[in-house]
């Protein structure tokens, strides 16, 4: 199965299960994934915005979470762990109603018992507005039956 259809699966899996997920980020819209790297754009809507209209940093938060947690299911791992660490660095603002922002999530390393991933976020104009970053201890989510983590191995490069 290749990582975009396996990280959109385990997004819907969020989806139906999180008390979260669902009704801040639902219109989230996963773009790319490889090993290692996932994609994803959001259309900025009201629930999404602060009492001065514009991108809330908790919205930005969140996104930093479930980003980790998809970078995670990008290497094979559908349960994805629990959050250990969490940053957010907010460089402007990011938009208002109506804007669209993009991310681009890495898997930076990833053990069997933690991973680490960073963020960065992107506004309509490609303009950097905000990063963070995500620890997850998943030493418990290798046991999941649903992973697939052996197919979404990066194979080493082959030295000439």
């Amino acid at each position: 199965m290749p990582a975009l259809k396996f990280v959109r699966s385990v997004w819907e899996s969020f989806r139906a299960s999180s008390g979260l997920e669902p009704r801040l980020l639902d219109g989230l819209r996963v773009t790319h994934a490889v090993p290692g790297r996932v994609k994803f754009e959001l259309d900025i809507r009201k629930e999404h915005t602060n009492r001065l209209n514009i991108l809330h940093g908790g919205t930005i938060a969140s996104i930093v979470d479930l980003g980790g947690s998809l970078a995670v299911a990008s290497r094979g791992l559908f349960s994805t762990g629990v959050s250990t660490d969490l940053n957010v660095t907010y460089l402007s603002s990011g938009g208002k109603i109506g804007d669209l922002i993009r991310a681009e999530v890495t898997c930076d390393k990833f053990g069997k018992t933690m991973a680490f991933t960073s963020i960065r976020f992107t506004n309509s104009k490609d303009e950097l507005f905000a990063r963070g970053s995500h620890t997850k201890f998943i030493a418990q989510a290798w046991k999941d039956p649903k992973n697939i983590a052996d197919e979404l191995t990066p194979k080493a490069e082959k030295k000439e």
